[in-house]
């Protein structure tokens, strides 16, 4: 058990399971974008942990970029979605893989995803840690997901609470406590 703040949290995935996920998504990606020179963009700033590891079991011809759209306060979703670090114009005619920690409520990807497009990319793939379908409130297609979770908070490997426990290796949920 850890607590950060107020707030008690347990582990949901060991280091371990992380790996485990990471490769079966660096897999796929290899696979699917062989020869066709990915440009990764990645989600600030939760996902750069997942994105580091990700990146490493690359193992084709890719470029790197960063954006940081945000959604969150605390434990909740404002609903106002805020480009910090918007899309790099060099995306245009690129086969683009966004990059993303957690998708929830979809909010943001749907807002940084209509903003993508004004750049004309070649195609656009999402590869996401985790997701929770529960949550969604748009329609929104991941093509990677590493584990869907129910609509707990989780925390670590990326995920904060107000700033803090994003450097947890492991992956913890809220107890309700």
């Amino acid at each position: 058990m850890m607590k950060v703040k107020d707030k008690n949290f347990v582990e949901m995935l060991s280091k371990e399971d992380i790996s485990c996920i990471v490769d079966r998504l660096a897999a796929a990606l290899n696979a699917d974008m062989a020869g066709k020179n990915p440009y990764f963009l990645v989600m600030m700033n939760g996902a750069v942990f997942f994105a580091t590891d990700l990146l490493r079991r690359i193992t084709i011809p890719c470029g790197l970029a960063f954006v940081k759209y945000t959604s969150y306060e605390g434990m909740r979703s404002t609903g106002k979605v805020t480009a910090v670090l918007p899309v790099p114009a060099d995306v245009k005619g690129r086969n683009v893989v966004v990059v993303e920690d957690i998708v929830d409520t979809g909010e943001t990807m749907k807002a940084f995803l209509s903003e993508m497009q004004r750049y004309a990319p070649e195609s656009v793939r999402i590869v996401s840690f985790l997701a929770k379908p529960a949550a969604m409130k748009h329609p929104l297609l991941i093509d990677y997901v590493g584990k869907e979770i129910g609509n707990e908070f989780v925390l670590g490997y990326g995920l904060d609470y107000d700033g803090l426990g994003r450097n947890v290796p492991e992956l913890l949920v809220y107890d309700g406590k």
